[in-house]
């Protein structure tokens, strides 16, 4: 028969395999404790290969990126929203602004109304944000936990031919939408609601088609006027 092949690698058919040696009580412990040391470190040098695999396929997201815009100092002031005050009517009524500095990124938020008081018919969220640290396009795109818990059927969409990437999300029968623009490590994020897009007050009626138009052409050109 076959035997077990010898230490030097040669295959020995003539002579009987022979029984094993015995191993004497603490022997026989080593050895059943020194198997379990080879199994594990085998586990971390496997682990610590995908690890380092997945850094290096991630190497390019982690990595700062390159910033295209410069910071704002006053984005109510650089946010012109001339398309959509088309549409709404004036939105720089009371216009609310507000920037952060961090390490990581700066923020600039800036919120107008076509209603200085309320109730009021339209108001729009724009942020933009630098990120400093960490390339953003890992995340972009994903709905908030807020959007997807409150607003119920939510649609997105690409947006071709705007930044490096940019999506458009509408919800609540279309009262509602969310412009989001990737590109040169900063972020674009438009949010605009509204209580009704029929006549009101005046107010000419209009349909979602026009205001996601005028919101692109708004987040365009804010785009240009940041351009660094």
């Amino acid at each position: 028969m076959i035997t077990d092949p010898e230490l030097d690698g040669e295959w020995d058919t003539e002579r009987a395999a022979e029984p094993a040696e015995q191993l004497a009580p603490r022997e026989r412990a080593a050895a059943a404790t020194s198997r379990p040391w080879l199994w594990a470190l085998g586990g971390v040098v496997v682990a610590s290969a995908v690890w380092a695999g997945g850094l290096y396929a991630l190497g390019d997201k982690l990595a700062a990126p390159t910033l295209s815009y410069r910071a704002t100092k006053n984005l109510c002031a650089d946010f012109r929203a001339q398309a959509l005050s088309g549409i709404t009517g004036d939105l720089h009524k009371r216009p609310v602004n507000k920037e952060v500095s961090h390490p990581a990124a700066d923020v600039a938020t800036c919120v107008l109304n076509n209603n200085a008081d309320y109730p009021r018919d339209f108001s729009v969220y724009m942020t933009v944000e630098l990120h400093k640290k960490v390339d953003p396009s890992t995340e972009f795109g994903v709905p908030s936990v807020d959007d997807l818990a409150n607003v119920g059927d939510l649609r997105t969409e690409e947006v071709p031919d705007l930044g490096e990437r940019a999506v458009m999300m509408t919800w609540a029968g279309e009262r509602g939408l969310n412009l989001k623009v990737l590109d040169g490590g900063a972020v674009f994020d438009l949010r605009v609601y509204a209580t009704t897009f029929a006549e009101k007050d005046g107010r000419p009626a209009t349909d979602s088609n026009a205001v996601q138009a005028a919101a692109i052409a708004d987040v365009r050109e804010l785009m240009a006027a940041l351009k660094d």
